[in-house]
């Protein structure tokens, strides 16, 4: 009887440690990354408004600046809508290939104490945040490329179809479960779904807009190098948010990024203005900064998962790379792509996207995936690249031809040589 008993409360105290095991597997609130996941979405959001809208503004001449700060914040407020009532469930919602489904569309289902199911210790609600962020960003990225000549009304209009057909499915692709994550490929905070899926948009725009009245035969020299330099600073503040928030927890990945992003930024400024130096005779704050954003660009991929030492191998090829991207490639491209939003976000986009998988690897100091192999890792990189560089350049013509053919891509010659500040807006950046 005794022996009985005693099976009996060994079994009891089984069950009860199973419980509490499970009770401790429960997926639960955790303040801390809680608390993280916010600042990263106001870091994010620095960097757009207004971080990258001060770096293009003062990129473009003084008449247009404030077309440009209009472009980006509007941008951001009218993704960050769509985003709430269809974009997030398309995207993280549904387990199709290419896209979700509807069920959160308008954030249905999603109360303050719901836990999100891709990050459990955090509210839904602040992923949904932050994945908002990043689909405004990529979108205001775009803008860029076709400054100082395109109508405003063709701006929103190319946001609301690019957003609906080349990001929404690419972040789902990446991110929600979709074709390119069941193949493997690795984009830790947005090589993929953010840097080339806007590069190429931006180019294809370049092309379609056409090029500035006076290009290849007048300056159409920045009016401001000080707001680019600020702006390049808010956005290498904000990216701690973007690479390190992509951690989606205060913990030692976050922790890796972070740091990463510090030294591949530094890494990619030197290489940049080494090079600019030596092929020029002069290192330029232009350089500098540009240097910095292409750094930031490259390690975006790989910022969790490669070792500090890899981070600034690839910021170091990354700087004189996307120097390359801005002036000679630029020149064999033929296109006016006013900010270069190809030759950094493009190249350095691309060359992370495939370096992430080879620094990935331990034996280089990276946190490799399990069953890593180098030669196959590069390639899923490689073809996630050319799978984005594809889906972005088809949805990126079709826009804008839709644009084009209805209300129409560029402003008037008049409208143009005036400025898009007084013409578009009404007011101007600066008094006169």
């Amino acid at each position: 009887m005794r022996r009985l008993l005693s099976l009996a409360g060994a079994a009891a105290a089984a069950v009860a440690a199973g419980s509490a095991m499970a009770a401790d597997a429960a997926p639960a609130l955790n303040s801390g990354d809680t608390a993280w996941m916010l600042t990263s979405t106001m870091l994010v959001i620095l960097m757009v408004i207004p971080g990258l809208a001060l770096f293009y503004g003062g990129l473009v001449r003084s008449k247009n600046m404030l077309s440009v700060l209009a472009q980006v914040f509007v941008i951001f407020s009218l993704i960050t809508v769509l985003w709430a009532v269809y974009g997030y469930s398309l995207a993280f919602a549904g387990e199709g290939n290419f896209f979700g489904g509807f069920d959160k569309a308008f954030l249905a289902g999603i109360k303050p104490d719901t836990l999100s199911t891709a990050l459990a210790t955090i509210p839904e609600f602040v992923f949904v945040s932050f994945q908002s962020t990043f689909a405004a960003i990529t979108v205001a990225l775009i803008v860029g490329a076709f400054a100082e000549r395109i109508k405003f009304s063709a701006v929103l209009l190319f946001s609301v179809l690019w957003f609906t057909f080349s990001y929404i499915p690419m972040a789902h692709m990446v991110w929600g479960g979709g074709l390119l994550a069941k193949d493997g490929a690795l984009d830790f905070a947005g090589g993929t779904v953010v840097h080339i899926n806007a590069a190429v948009a931006g180019l294809v725009g370049s092309y379609m807009v056409g090029k500035r009245i006076g290009f290849g035969r007048e300056a159409l020299a920045p009016h401001s190098l000080t707001l680019t330099m600020v702006g390049a600073s808010l956005l290498w503040v904000g990216w701690f948010g973007f690479n390190a928030g992509s951690a989606g927890a205060a913990n030692g990945i976050a922790g890796l990024a972070f740091i990463n992003t510090i030294l591949a930024t530094g890494a990619a400024a030197m290489g940049w203005i080494a090079a600019e130096a030596l092929h020029k005779g002069k290192a330029s704050m232009l350089g500098a900064a540009s240097g910095a954003v292409a750094g930031l660009v490259c390690i975006t991929p790989a910022a969790g998962l490669v070792g500090p030492m890899g981070s600034i191998i690839m910021g170091a090829i990354a700087g004189p790379l996307c120097l390359w991207g801005v002036s000679g490639l630029k020149r064999m491209l033929k296109a006016d792509d006013t900010c270069d939003v190809f030759g950094v976000h493009g190249v350095g986009g691309i060359l992370g996207a495939i370096l992430t998988g080879v620094f990935c690897a331990s034996s280089l100091g990276g946190v490799e995936p399990e069953g890593y192999n180098m030669a196959h890792q590069v390639w899923v990189q490689v073809k996630s690249v050319l799978m984005t560089l594809a889906w972005s350049g088809v949805v990126a013509a079709v826009s804008f031809a839709v644009c084009k053919y209805t209300i129409g891509l560029r402003v008037s010659e008049e409208a143009e040589r005036e400025g898009l500040d007084i013409s578009t807006h009404g007011e101007v950046a600066y008094s006169r």
